[in-house]
């Protein structure tokens, strides 16, 4: 009989970073000993798969495709979800302080919980903007756009805030979901939207604004957001708009208790990680994804789910490296590309200098993501929706060409 204690491997979020490394890490025969126990700690009951978050602004996706249950995902694993809130961590006694103090004793920790909301000081932008990050703000918003469209007002006026690729994909579903009624606003603080994105991308995203009349304000600040109006600051004027709805996509920053962590962290409060992903004091702690930053890197590595996706497999390689005692491998970030939905059935995707835009683009870009939904079990159920869909448009495209086959000859004989 075993009377080894079980080593305890703690995962904080449930997200690109938190999940998909737990997942990776009973892949292992270390884990599937029976010696470990890993615990995912989650406030939510579902996984948010992000990048296809704006597809149920548009009715392209259904809710139980992109946020599967956590149950669901980890049936069948010997994962342990603890779903609970993080208000804190003790680095030297190695616990985890949850909100109804609990504590949560760790050998091995991974941090994965993304960061939060960053709100400018910006007069009234808390009262009267909604944001974009979660299911819950996805519900907020649709309530407000079915408000908003069963209405009696001949035009619906949004403004998004921040232009970054979040502010493009969102502002251009809109566009296609509110057809002639809707008048969207988008802006940005800067000179130029996608900086660090490709020209093929930045081509494509300012064409999608173009053909939607998606206005584009550049240069610009916002003064303040009223109920019914937003005030900007455009070329050292001010410049008063009526408005409907107002979005924040302005930005993130880290959870205060992270930023209160005693290690070593950069000026925006991230924390910094060896190229292994261990903090730079704790080498029994990982952090992962936009809430880490590797010292002293020569990589630009961006703050996307592309990047926590694959930071995800190498921390789980190297914890189970430093269990057995073995060497640690660097962290090396290869850039596949980069995808955006820019309307209904429409998309870029720019891959080692090849472009692909429109439709093909939108299917690439769904079975891309599609293959990198957690499961092997989920990716089947989507995919199978998703053939059983198209199989359906196509059966209604050639039923539709019969009946106008048919109704021209009737016509011809007549």
């Amino acid at each position: 009989m075993n009377n080894k204690p079980l080593i305890n491997i703690c995962v904080l979020g449930g997200g690109f970073g938190g999940l998909y490394t737990a997942l990776s890490l009973t892949r292992f025969s270390e884990i599937k000993s029976g010696q470990y126990q890993i615990t995912l700690v989650e406030r939510n009951d579902s996984f948010l798969f992000t990048p296809l978050l704006y597809e149920l602004i548009t009715g392209e996706l259904q809710r139980w495709e992109i946020a599967p249950s956590y149950q669901k995902l980890l049936a069948g694993t010997p994962i342990k979800l603890c779903q609970n809130t993080v208000e804190g961590i003790d680095l030297k006694t190695r616990q985890v302080k949850l909100d109804d103090d609990q504590l949560l004793s760790y050998d091995y920790l991974i941090l994965g919980v993304g960061t939060q909301n960053r709100w400018a000081d910006i007069p009234g932008l808390k009262n009267n903007a909604l944001t974009f990050r979660t299911l819950a703000d996805v519900e907020r918003l649709q309530t407000q756009l079915h408000l908003l469209e069963t209405s009696e007002r001949q035009r619906i006026r949004l403004a998004v805030i921040g232009a970054g690729p979040n502010g493009i994909e969102l502002s251009c579903k809109l566009a296609d979901r509110l057809g002639k009624r809707g008048e969207i606003v988008l802006i940005e603080r800067g000179n130029e939207i996608l900086k660090w994105f490709s020209q093929g991308v930045r081509s494509a995203s300012y064409k999608a604004l173009d053909s939607r009349r998606i206005q584009l304000y550049r240069q610009t600040n916002v003064n303040k957001i009223a109920e019914d109006s937003i005030t900007l600051i455009r070329q050292k004027e001010q410049e008063t708009l009526p408005i409907d709805l107002v979005i924040w996509v302005g930005g993130t920053q880290s959870r205060s208790w992270i930023k209160a962590l005693n290690c070593q962290q950069n000026a925006q409060g991230k924390l910094l990680t060896l190229p292994t992903l261990q903090l730079m004091d704790y080498p029994e702690v990982f952090a992962l994804g936009d809430l880490a930053e590797i010292h002293q890197t020569k990589q630009q590595i961006p703050a996307t789910a592309q990047v926590a996706y694959q930071q995800a497999s190498c921390a789980a390689k190297n914890l189970i490296a430093l269990i057995k005692n073995k060497p640690l491998k660097a962290f090396y970030y290869l850039h596949l590309g980069d995808m955006l939905t820019l309307g209904k059935g429409e998309a870029i995707v720019s891959s080692f200098c090849l472009n692909i835009e429109g439709y093909l683009g939108s299917i690439i870009r769904r079975l891309a993501y599609i293959f990198r939904l957690p499961t092997t079990r989920h990716r089947l159920q989507v995919l199978r929706n998703l053939l059983q869909k198209s199989l359906l448009k196509i059966r209604r495209f050639f039923r539709w060409r019969l009946t106008r086959l048919l109704l021209a000859k009737s016509a011809k004989n007549y």
